[in-house]
């Protein structure tokens, strides 16, 4: 069933009409007008969701709203509609996006409050929110695909906002070029979908229409998941197309919380969910979903437990958080990884912005071995930290804990005993070097520099409260999730349940996973419980306990920190296998010996041998009078010898 509801128009319309603002008169109309616009076009987006939200809670389950646009493509007998659909999986989607978004907009009003750019800025910021409204409200695999590559671009623009460093602006272009890798993937995906269907003669990117055509696709579906996939390791930074992540700590820290809460990189899980029908068609692609996901979780969390740098933890803990996401859609539990997706998008938007909170006092300090004893000074930044930190290890009942263990139980029921066990052992070590960040950065003595610590204090309200209203939702957003058998049971779970698991005829139904209740569902828990509760005392330990065996402990694993430290040699491995050929492909074989030595040198020979003939023939032009006429002479008298000897003849 679906309604139509124009007002869905809203929620594109207002964060476009901040960018037209921004852009042409922001620098015109002051800061104030700017800082005001900026927030209030998303929190009126914001505003049209939860409308069409609770209009959605009216309507049967598996409904939707729709707001057809305009016709984009019309060629013969492939056509493509602009439309927006808001149902159940849109509806978390748009939420997230335009909630979690609002209130990074807002505290970027405090933290880029001495930045001479903020017009452009909030411009970038603006568009980069309509870019995943685009994505994510989009009814059509080609209409996704438009704000698929928004979204590349605006983090582009805002990785690299501060492009007089050299550095940060060669960290945008990587994140851009990773990202348009993986986008080819994509792009071949959607070509092989629509090849498929057109071979039955059915000419539509429609996701309605291509779930219930889903049976057509059954040849291509392993192929065409693998390349969506490849598509999905690129914006979802999952191994091997991850590196970019890392390296786009040098924007704005609120675009930090942007990317890695509300946008970017939730576009590859959102994408899977959406396009479950094609994944449940294609086991093998499922559980290559599933691998890569827990394997960049693990690999991600032995890279964070030696960062000092304190967005960078955070970088490496969202490449984990979203690899438990991936392993949550490829073992078939589509509504559990979009669970973790949203209260993930709760606990680090927080934590993202209370690093800012903690840079923005420390004066740009970043380097959590400069930091320490930060706790008195900043206490709303501590303690919402600290909640964040909570709900990210799975502690409960902060939200982390209700979906990352249905994630855990869907791996372990669904038959993936070495993926659940991988993951169990990965939140430990999450629990471990989040609270290795928060005792490096608050607790201890200081190890300020004097001259930053004279100045330390709170941030101000405009970033203290999206801080203590993130902190509110990093607590109570997982009982949406509750385990079945308690109080309103998995709400969440049941609302999206149309949705990504709606069995069609000829598709492999979603899997039926054994843990739903009992004593082996509550011994996963324990176990998981367990492992975060076992990070967290190992942290304890050695960063508040015996501070000293930290240093002792690391003396006698040089080498494997040393392995760590550098993220496993993976950006020199990159370096000497696909960057150093590719340079030396282009300046080498391409400019010296295509470029100059083929092409130019024809089109330069043909120029060459113009030019020397030219002056050949010039010499021929003296300017003497009487050379030409004595010339002339003997033109005259070999034409009349000519002549007269055909007459002689």
């Amino acid at each position: 069933m679906t309604q139509n509801f124009p007002a869905l128009a809203l929620i594109l319309l207002f964060p476009a009409i901040g960018v037209l603002f921004n852009l042409f008169y922001g620098r015109r109309a002051g800061r104030g007008a700017v800082n005001f616009a900026g927030p209030a076009v998303i929190v009126l987006a914001f505003a049209v969701a939860v409308s069409a939200f609770i209009a959605l809670l009216g309507m049967p389950a598996g409904a939707a709203l729709t707001c057809p646009l305009w016709s984009w493509i019309a060629a013969g007998p492939f056509h493509v509609e602009l439309g927006l659909r808001f149902d159940a999986l849109s509806a978390v989607m748009t939420l997230v996006v335009t909630g979690v978004g609002a209130l990074i907009h807002i505290y970027s009003a405090g933290y880029m409050a001495e930045d001479a750019d903020y017009a452009r800025y909030f411009t970038y910021l603006n568009l980069f929110a309509l870019s995943m409204l685009v994505l994510v409200l989009a009814d059509n695999l080609l209409q996704m695909f438009i704000g698929w590559e928004g979204v590349g671009l605006c983090s582009y623009l805002l990785i690299a906002f501060w492009f007089d460093n050299p550095q940060y602006a060669y960290n945008g272009r990587k994140a851009f070029i990773v990202n348009r890798v993986g986008d080819l993937g994509f792009l071949l995906g959607i070509l092989t979908i629509v090849g498929a269907l057109a071979s039955h003669n059915v000419w539509t990117l429609d996701f309605a229409a291509m779930q219930s055509h889903a049976p057509l696709l059954a040849p291509v579906a392993t192929l065409a998941a693998l390349l969506l996939f490849f598509g999905a390791t690129g914006k979802s930074a999952q191994i091997p197309l991850y590196v970019w992540l890392p390296d786009a700590m040098v924007g704005p820290t609120p675009v930090s919380a942007l990317i890695h809460a509300a946008t970017m990189v939730t576009a590859g899980v959102y994408m899977i969910a959406r396009l479950n029908f094609l994944f449940l068609m294609a086991p093998a692609a499922m559980d290559l979903v599933a691998t890569v996901g827990v394997v960049t979780a693990f690999f991600a969390a032995t890279v964070a437990i030696v960062q000092s740098d304190i967005k960078r933890v955070l970088a490496y803990s969202t490449i984990s958080q979203i690899g438990y996401m991936m392993l949550g859609v490829g073992v078939g539990a589509f509504s559990a990884g979009v669970f973790h997706l949203m209260t993930h998008a709760f606990f680090k938007g927080l934590l993202f912005l209370c690093s800012g909170s903690v840079i923005h006092a420390l004066h740009g300090e970043q380097d959590m071995n400069k930091m320490g004893g930060l706790k008195r000074k900043l206490p709303i930044t501590y303690a919402t930290m600290l909640i964040a930190t909570l709900a990210i290890s799975a502690i409960p009942p902060f939200a982390g804990f209700f979906s990352k263990d249905q994630i855990l139980d869907a791996a372990f029921g669904s038959g993936h005993t070495w993926l659940w066990l991988l993951g169990v052992i990965t939140a430990a070590l999450t629990s471990f070097y989040m609270f290795r960040l928060i005792f490096l950065t608050f607790h201890g003595e200081s190890r300020v520099e004097p001259d930053r610590e004279h100045h330390l204090h709170e941030s101000p309200p405009v970033m203290t409260m999206p801080l203590i209203a993130l902190a509110f939702l990093s607590v109570v957003g997982g009982w949406v999730g509750l385990p079945k058998g308690i109080a309103w049971g998995d709400a969440f779970g049941r609302f999206l349940a149309p949705i990504v698991n709606h069995p069609i005829a000829g598709m492999i139904t979603p899997p039926t996973l054994a843990v739903e209740s009992g004593a082996i569902a509550t011994l996963l828990g324990v176990v998981s419980l367990a492992a975060a509760l076992l990070g967290m005392v190992a942290a304890v330990t050695l960063y508040l306990r015996n501070p000293g065996l930290v240093d002792r402990i690391a003396e006698s694993l040089a080498a494997s920190r040393q392995l760590l430290w550098r993220k496993y040699y993976v950006d020199e491995i990159y370096d000497l296998l696909i960057s150093r050929p590719l340079f030396w492909t282009s300046s080498v074989l391409l400019n010296r010996g295509v470029d100059r030595g083929v092409i130019d040198a024809m089109v330069d020979g043909t120029g060459l041998t113009v030019e020397e003939g030219g002056e050949a023939v010039s010499k021929a032009e003296t300017g003497n009078v009487r050379q030409y006429a004595f010339v002339y002479l003997l033109g005259a008298l070999g034409i009349v010898a000519y002549y007269v000897y055909r007459v002689m003849r």
